[in-house]
């Protein structure tokens, strides 16, 4: 997976990622007039300009561009992520990386928000401030959201929001394994997450993320067996050739038999 910044040459394939989604979804929201005020919202012509004013980044998959998002100073528009590769996290990824990059020179990001994702923003800590209204061509009104969010991503040196881990080992005494997924989430130096799968039927976790990315958390869940677990952990994190994450962990249950153990977690 690369995040890169949108080269002139990349201008095709953004506008025709953004179209064929605007014309995928938002049908199941907005009437036909509609769609085609925003089809027309993102012309190539528009998406050239910014791509040339350096604000576009775009998301590859084996060198198949799936995603893409633009921001201008502490205003981020047009994030887009193909229909087939949706509710997977890369749309969580675009955005914290944008998010990174405002937060260098701003505290604030601000956003409009239609109908298609105003759920994902608010599950990302966005709020809507205010409602805009336009006007369209066909004689159609267009009510939006405005919304904003704090960043404080910024104060540590690793951002955990969005990202996805598997265990890849663990001790004999663990519980997860390689069927259980941690989707993690941070605001500032705060981090939770939620895991489920395999023995886990559902878990949840709290901590903080040290300067340095480094993690000491709380974890509780309840298992197949319906027991209901608990236990505290220290994360260490490491960089892979990739660029995913994987974490080191040292662990012990804080009940049963309060054993301690060692597993590791690599982000999907």
């Amino acid at each position: 997976m690369e995040y890169l910044k949108a080269k002139k040459e990349d201008l095709g394939q953004i506008y025709q990622l953004v179209q064929d989604t605007i014309q995928t979804v938002y049908p199941q929201y907005y009437p036909h007039e509609i769609v085609a005020f925003f089809s027309s919202l993102h012309s190539k012509e528009k998406i050239a300009a910014d791509i040339e004013s350096g604000c576009v980044r775009a998301l590859f998959l084996d060198n198949c561009l799936i995603g893409t998002g633009t921001f201008s100073e502490n205003h981020i528009t047009r994030l887009f992520v193909l229909p087939g590769f949706q509710k997977k996290g890369y749309g969580s990824y675009i955005m914290q990386c944008l998010e990174e990059e405002i937060s260098a020179k701003h505290n604030l990001v601000i956003l409009d928000a239609s109908l298609c994702a105003t759920c994902f923003y608010e599950h990302k800590g966005y709020k809507t401030v205010s409602h805009n209204e336009l006007s369209t061509a066909s004689g159609f009104s267009l009510v939006y959201g405005i919304m904003e969010k704090t960043l404080t991503v910024g104060s540590t040196s690793i951002c955990y929001e969005g990202k996805l881990f598997a265990p890849v080992t663990n001790t004999e005494n663990g519980e997860v394994d390689n069927q259980t997924l941690f989707a993690y989430h941070q605001n500032g130096n705060i981090l939770w997450a939620e895991y489920y799968g395999g023995e886990i039927k559902k878990g949840t976790m709290i901590g903080i993320v040290d300067s340095n990315g480094e993690l000491d958390f709380y974890y509780q869940h309840i298992n197949q067996s319906n027991d209901i677990k608990a236990g505290k952990c220290h994360s260490i994190p490491h960089f892979l050739d990739d660029g995913k994450i994987e974490l080191s962990e040292q662990w012990q249950w804080l009940n049963g038999d309060k054993s301690k153990g060692f597993s590791t977690v690599r982000e999907k």
